[in-house]
């Protein structure tokens, strides 16, 4: 084959450093659309974008030209410099190291995006380490030490 012809659904989560709530109603248009911006330049489709004040969820298409770790440095590093330039906080805005990506069959990727849809809601119900805690084991990564969350 000439070309190569993929179609790997991803879903990333990843909070904001030391899960500070720093994700508010003004900064989140902007934000979102600067993670658009970058995942849109790396050729990679963004399904969609949601979260609440201490993390965010994106569910995109991942291009067979980077890898999920180029992606998601590209988008968190370039992101929050952005905010950053923009003074759009009174403080300084940044991720926490790391991230989760998990694989999205294409069966479920309507229930996905439903799920980050409803993120609001669903944090009325369950915390993000309790959410996290749940992805890890449900891709059976549960053995994964706290420190390297």
């Amino acid at each position: 084959m000439a070309h190569p012809y993929t179609k790997l659904w991803i879903h990333a989560v990843f909070s904001t450093k030391n899960r500070q709530p720093l994700v508010r109603p003004a900064v989140k248009p902007v934000l979102y659309d600067l993670i658009r911006q970058q995942l849109q330049e790396l050729q990679c489709r963004m399904e969609c974008v949601n979260g609440v004040e201490d993390h965010v969820h994106i569910l995109f298409l991942l291009s067979p030209q980077w890898s999920v770790a180029d992606v998601m440095k590209q988008v968190k590093g370039s992101s929050s410099h952005e905010v950053n330039r923009r003074n759009l906080l009174p403080q300084k805005f940044a991720w926490q190291t790391g991230y989760g990506a998990f694989s999205v069959s294409e069966s479920q990727v309507e229930r996905r995006r439903a799920y980050i849809q409803n993120q609001e809601e669903h944090h009325r119900r369950m915390t993000f380490s309790e959410e996290y805690e749940r992805f890890l084991r449900q891709y059976g990564l549960d053995g994964v030490t706290a420190g390297n969350r």
